[in-house]
């Protein structure tokens, strides 16, 4: 069918019905001004943090005392229910620095999910482990405990959950392969800030957990940062030794600049741990309206015939930190329309009437060319000092990548409710137009 047959087509009956779509030549459903909510919200109490923590000269986490980054460190753990809280540079570098306090390193298997992003599988690499990739739970898009269990060898030294998009993977049931095989658990937590397990925060549910500051996340900081937390006081003594180059940095003591241990520079700005600070006076008055707003926008679009909208399982609860839509042509009366196809006709059209969708990740984890080509640390290990070859199957992750689209950062903001609701005008506007939707997804590549 050609472009303007289609064109035709959408000016009859359901043109009348929904108007003409933006992608056709019609009004969009989104007005520009509501396409983007700004993300982080920053506020005056924000740049005095900032200028606060320059005035002050404490600039650095091995400053004698308390600083920024130490306040930080308490409330956090305070909030997730642990003992301790260690501050870092970023989300990837507290996740190889938990995985090299647990003493993973050559030899070893990590399993991560085939979904998520880049850095649970090179954490791993870090350490010159092998990341052994399990798939994922369709309606979570978490690990699936049995693909977990499939994947155990005795080489598998931990398991990595992540808490993708903000819902918690089943920890219960990881944490029982665990504890049966004798492996650690490290939680990867970059995108679930604040969200609950049973009534438990996430970040204490394993040995470890890590948090990524990145400004796009939930619980942001003005550049980059990440938090580590864990019950565990030797896990947190190496912790910290590990981010200040294998030194021991202890209160009312001079720094003595030896190194105790294999060490790094992964520590994190005071500017940024006061910026976060400050961010976390709000923190829950956003997550609430965050919460209402969500729920209001996923409850119109949850009786359009073909989308499935994101769910929280029992007794969790979710940070909504990315909502993944899903797309099933035959429950929306598309014969002989495939699902990548209507994913590929749906991000043209609902783009086109100003809801940025956008694809979350264009690859399972296993299909980066960092972990297919096996190139690693130079004639390819870690990969070739392995025994076996570890190859797990993961058509659930491939599925979902190829069946969905997401909405990423613009609901964070505590005041995209009308947003959220034209976003929804939108669905509904192409939900109107579904003969479009299928000559468009046939005529796909």
């Amino acid at each position: 069918m050609t472009q303007a047959s289609v064109g035709r087509k959408a000016d009859g009956t359901a043109a009348n019905r929904g108007g003409r779509l933006a992608a056709l030549g019609g009004d969009p459903a989104v007005p520009r001004d509501l396409r983007s909510q700004p993300w982080p919200v920053v506020t005056d109490e924000d740049r005095a943090a900032v200028l606060h923590v320059l005035d002050s000269g404490r600039l650095v986490s091995d400053t004698d005392g308390a600083t920024a980054v130490s306040d930080l460190e308490q409330e956090w753990a305070r909030r997730c229910g642990v003992a301790h809280c260690v501050g870092v540079s970023n989300g990837t570098t507290a996740l190889s620095l938990a995985l090299a306090a647990l003493g993973i390193g050559p030899g070893d298997e990590v399993i991560v999910p085939s979904l998520s992003f880049i850095a649970s599988g090179l954490a791993p690499l870090h350490q010159m482990a092998v990341p052994v990739f399990a798939d994922i739970d369709p309606v979570t898009f978490c690990l699936d405990p049995a693909a977990v269990a499939a994947a155990i060898t005795p080489r598998t030294a931990a398991i990595l959950p992540v808490h993708l998009h903000g819902h918690p993977a089943d920890m219960d049931a990881l944490g029982a392969l665990a504890a049966k095989h004798g492996l650690a658990v490290l939680e990867d937590a970059a995108q679930a800030h604040g969200a609950t397990h049973r009534g438990r925060p996430v970040g204490s549910l394993g040995n470890a957990g890590a948090f990524s500051l990145q400004v796009t996340k939930n619980l942001p900081t003005c550049g980059e940062g990440g938090l580590i937390t864990t019950d565990d006081d030797e896990l947190v003594r190496k912790i910290r030794m590990g981010r200040q180059f294998g030194e021991v940095i202890e209160a009312g003591k001079d720094r003595d600049y030896i190194s105790y241990q294999l060490g790094w520079n992964h520590k994190l700005n005071a500017v940024q741990a006061g910026f976060t600070l400050s961010q976390l006076d709000r923190f829950d008055g956003y997550d609430a309206a965050r919460q209402r707003n969500v729920a209001a926008f996923l409850e119109r679009l949850a009786g359009l015939p073909g989308l499935v909208v994101p769910t929280v399982a029992p007794e969790m609860s979710h940070a909504w930190h990315i909502l993944r839509f899903r797309f099933d042509p035959a429950a929306a009366g598309l014969d002989g329309v495939t699902a990548p196809g209507m994913r590929a006709a749906l991000h043209r059209l609902l783009r086109a009437e100003g809801v940025p969708v956008s694809r979350y990740q264009l690859m399972p984890l296993p299909e980066q060319k960092v972990f297919h080509a096996r190139e690693g640390f130079g004639k390819g290990y870690p990969w070739t000092a392995a025994a076996t070859e570890p190859r797990t199957e993961h058509p659930v992750a491939a599925a979902v990548i190829a069946d969905s689209l997401t909405l990423q950062k613009r609901h964070l903001n505590p005041e995209s409710g009308e947003a959220l609701q034209r976003y929804a005008d939108g669905f509904e506007k192409v939900w109107r137009h579904l003969d479009t939707v299928a000559a468009l997804a046939k005529a796909a590549k």
